[in-house]
């Protein structure tokens, strides 16, 4: 930022002095272009007398010094009459009598102390001002009589106040382009500091994030790009938190779901073991207990496996065309017995065949797991309802029950793993907590939706809906 606040007040400044001096420049030539034609006729016809009194009249009206050189740089006439007979090496006579220039133009800077003179450059304005230098501005034009140049004429013109003046405006340009860079700096940090404070808390709250905290959260605060990136990171802070939740949750049912049979079963087989005399009758019922404990924990691996398979995206659709009504009645038929023990009475409403281009087996699962769960969840001597439609190219099925209903804040996690309304009831039931949750993920990998609903005391409806893909 100094860089270019310097560039740019050097830039000015620069500008500043070309016009000063493009204006001082244009006036001088002029009238030294002027005087040149004038005299002439006197230096030709070699009148030096009175070529000397129209330097002086003239110089007095320019407010300057004029000297008239000959064709090898020597002063024949000099306003002040000193340096008549002398050569003077002035670059601006040299490029009119060497180099051919009509005229020429430059400023120079003499100490007092040396006197010794100095070109001018413009690059010096940005050096403080020398009070012991004399400014001059020197103007040379070419003397020409028919086609050729016979002499000189010098013009050297004192621009001390001139000098003093640009000087002081450049003082003045170079303190007010500090103070504004200055103020713009102040600015800068100010501003940066407001922009970063949020990418700061950002980045702190990644670092902790980083360390396992999924709690942490940013402030949204602001417009824009910030605002949404700190939505944004709050959305996924929120959603690891949740998954972070949800895994250990799962862990620890999952924990649970195998660690109470296997401690069922070590009671059991302890009290075999430490009662040799137990009669055969308690023994065998013993025994059986255990059999049934080990088909829950195949269940509960089973299901597991199933679901660990999905969430890795292993699990592979094995498409085929098949009736969706006839795996439905296929269904009902393997869990006639079930039902009948309960006293339950299932009805069928298939209005369509409702051909599918799907995998039979998994779509054979969600439709068990749905009618099994409403015939252990409905009392006995309740009914259960199945409906099957075909709506556009989709297939809705709903499975109904009578039963005691789920209560509304339990309907939003319905479908997550091992979640149980009436945990102690579903124990009883003998069902894992996952059944619904390996109906979700496999509805969802057709490509189709389930949802529930229910009210308390008045029954519950599953409702799937599949895309028909005609193979």
């Amino acid at each position: 930022m100094g860089v270019s606040y310097y560039a740019v007040a050097t830039s000015l400044i620069g500008l500043v002095g070309d016009y000063l001096f493009d204006d001082r420049m244009r006036q001088d030539r002029a009238n030294t272009n002027k005087l040149a034609q004038e005299l002439v006729p006197l230096y030709q016809d070699a009148r030096f007398e009175l070529l000397q009194k129209e330097l002086v009249s003239s110089s007095a009206d320019l407010g300057g010094r004029l000297m008239v050189l000959d064709q090898y740089g020597k002063v024949q006439a000099d306003s002040l009459n000193q340096l008549n007979g002398s050569r003077l090496p002035v670059s601006e006579a040299l490029n009119v009598l060497v180099f051919g220039e009509q005229n020429a133009y430059g400023v120079h800077t003499t100490s007092k102390e040396d006197q010794e003179a100095e070109k001018f450059n413009l690059l010096r304005l940005l050096q403080p001002f020398d009070g012991n230098a004399e400014w001059s501005a020197y103007c040379a034009s070419a003397m020409v009589s028919n086609g050729s140049s016979i002499g000189v004429l010098l013009y050297a013109s004192p621009i001390q106040d001139m000098m003093q003046r640009v000087f002081q405006l450049q003082d003045r340009m170079i303190l007010y382009f500090m103070i504004a860079a200055l103020v713009a700096m102040i600015i800068a940090l100010v501003f940066s500091r407001v922009l970063t404070r949020p990418i700061v808390s950002l980045t702190r709250s990644i670092q902790r994030m980083g360390r396992g905290d999924f709690s942490t959260r940013v402030p949204v605060t602001g417009s824009g790009e910030l605002r949404r990136l700190s939505e944004t990171f709050n959305t996924m802070s929120e959603k690891l938190e949740m998954l972070d939740q949800s895994r250990n949750q799962f862990v620890s049912n999952a924990s649970h779901e195998l660690k109470t049979p296997l401690a069922t079963m070590k009671i059991l087989l302890e009290s075999i073991i430490y009662q040799p005399d137990m009669d055969s009758g308690m023994r065998t019922e013993f025994l059986t207990d255990i059999n049934k404990e080990i088909d829950r924990l195949n269940m509960v691996i089973g299901d597991l496996l199933t679901l660990v398979s999905m969430d890795s995206k292993t699990m592979r659709l094995n498409r085929t065309t098949f009736s969706l009504s006839q795996l439905v009645t296929d269904t009902a038929s393997r869990l006639k017995l079930v039902l009948e023990k309960r006293n339950q009475e299932l009805k069928l409403n298939l209005s369509d065949r409702c051909e599918m281009y799907a995998d039979s087996a998994k779509l054979t699962q969600v439709i068990y797991n749905l009618m099994e769960n409403a015939s252990k969840y409905t009392q006995e001597g309740g009914c259960i309802r199945v409906r099957l439609i075909r709506s556009g190219r989709d297939a809705i099925l709903t499975v109904s029950d009578n039963g005691p209903g789920i209560p509304k804040e339990d309907q939003a996690h319905i479908f997550d793993r091992f979640y149980r309304v009436d945990k102690a009831r579903s124990r009883e039931t003998g069902g894992t907590g996952l059944g619904l949750s390996i109906v979700h993920q496999m509805v969802l990998m057709h490509g189709g939706t389930v949802s529930v609903e229910s009210e308390e005391g008045s029954g519950t409806t599953f409702t799937v809906e599949l895309p028909i893909h005609q193979g």
